[in-house]
């Protein structure tokens, strides 16, 4: 009889091939997934949201439960640590593990550098990838440091596991071949360029909402790529705080102003249009819910101000809004210019960071338009 690790286990590798989450051109990371399994990474207390707030799930006394949290689907993340209620470490979600590690490219021999050790997990299955002594990992938590440094050395790999910010990389062991960040940053540290060979790659996370792959230039002096998906990450702990939530926002400031919105909020479940808003209104947050009378869009900006989008089979969305911002009239402006301008897809978006500056294109580096917010 299988054991619930095991039960879920199963069913969260056949979930993943189904969905066709392990990658095709990178056959070795279900392999080190599979011989480095989840739960050995994960501690014996994890986290679980219960509509209201994070609870404890404990292995000693609910092991199946504390099994569903770890293997809970392709796309689900494993809260690992809270901190003042709120979540500050996660074994990532697998499908965007797979994916990150299948952007990077990692071969044996490469030297690699991690920000962001969390449990350790990720930095193990890239020491099977890279050989012993070729992984170098940095986690700003001393405690995570420790555990996951022990799990590491459990799990028979060898992977340096040091203590530091994350934002100014390592620069014992560099240039490495390929630097890869488990949490969100606005703008790419320079550290991580100047650290990288040229021709070497960096993956990281950006703006929470995707993560890119770029390529350090022969020269040294810039590091370009595309985008590769979408997938929610936490920031740096040295990033400012996210401040209040929508509803914290909504009961403090009252509806101001009702109008017709001119487009369908559902749209927003699509990846394309929300990355295009994400570029343009870097600071506006939108969550999607999907209900009986169909998908409402909640937008803020951490501040004072919010709007809600909601629409109706056959009637046309409404737009309520509240603060000194017009949310919605700003959403509705940078969806024209989406569209406009084509409405590129997420995968034809792409970044550049240079020493001073870091910018977004579309289509083509050097000939196709940038994008800033506004």
């Amino acid at each position: 009889m299988l054991t619930p690790v095991d039960a879920y286990r199963r069913r969260l590798a056949d979930d993943m091939a189904v969905r066709g989450c392990w990658p095709e051109d990178s056959p070795w990371v279900r392999s080190a997934v599979e011989a480095l399994p989840r739960h050995r990474f994960a501690p014996e207390r994890v986290w679980v949201w219960d509509g209201e707030e994070y609870l404890p799930v404990d292995r000693a006394t609910d092991p199946r439960g504390w099994a569903g949290a770890v293997y809970a689907g392709s796309y689900d993340s494993t809260v690992i640590q809270v901190t003042d209620g709120l979540p500050t470490s996660s074994l990532s979600c697998v499908s965007v593990v797979a994916d990150m590690l299948d952007s990077l490219m990692p071969e044996p021999g490469h030297r690699v550098l991690e920000l962001g050790t969390g449990a350790g997990w990720n930095a193990a299955l890239l020491g099977l990838r890279a050989g012993a002594g070729r992984v170098a990992s940095v986690e700003f938590d001393a405690g995570l440091a420790d555990a996951a440094r022990e799990r590491i050395r459990s799990a028979g790999a060898e992977v340096s596991v040091r203590v530091g910010d994350g934002s100014l990389g390592l620069r014992d062991g560099a240039p490495y071949d390929r630097v890869i960040a488990t949490y969100a940053v606005e703008e790419v540290p320079w550290a991580w360029v100047a650290q990288t060979r040229p021709g070497g790659r960096i993956v990281t996370p950006w703006g929470r909402l995707g993560h890119v792959a770029l390529t350090v230039a022969g020269d040294g002096r810039s590091a370009s790529g595309w985008v590769q998906g979408l997938g929610m990450f936490m920031p740096s702990r040295y990033a400012a705080g996210p401040g209040p939530g929508f509803h914290e926002i909504r009961a403090a400031v009252p509806p101001e102003t009702e109008s017709p919105f001119s487009r369908d909020p559902s749209a927003l479940t699509d990846g394309n249009a929300l990355f295009a808003l994400r570029v343009l209104l870097p600071d506006v947050r939108i969550i999607t819910e999907s209900g009986r009378d169909g998908v409402r869009a909640l937008l803020h900006d951490g501040r004072s101000s919010w709007a809600t989008l909601a629409g109706t089979a056959g009637r046309p969305a409404v737009a309520r809004q509240g603060g000194a911002r017009r949310l919605a009239d700003e959403v509705a402006r940078a969806w024209r210019r989406w569209e406009r301008a084509g409405a590129p897809s997420l995968h034809d978006f792409g970044m550049t960071r240079t020493p001073d500056e870091q910018y977004i294109w579309s289509g083509d580096r050097e000939t196709g338009p940038r994008w800033a917010p506004g």
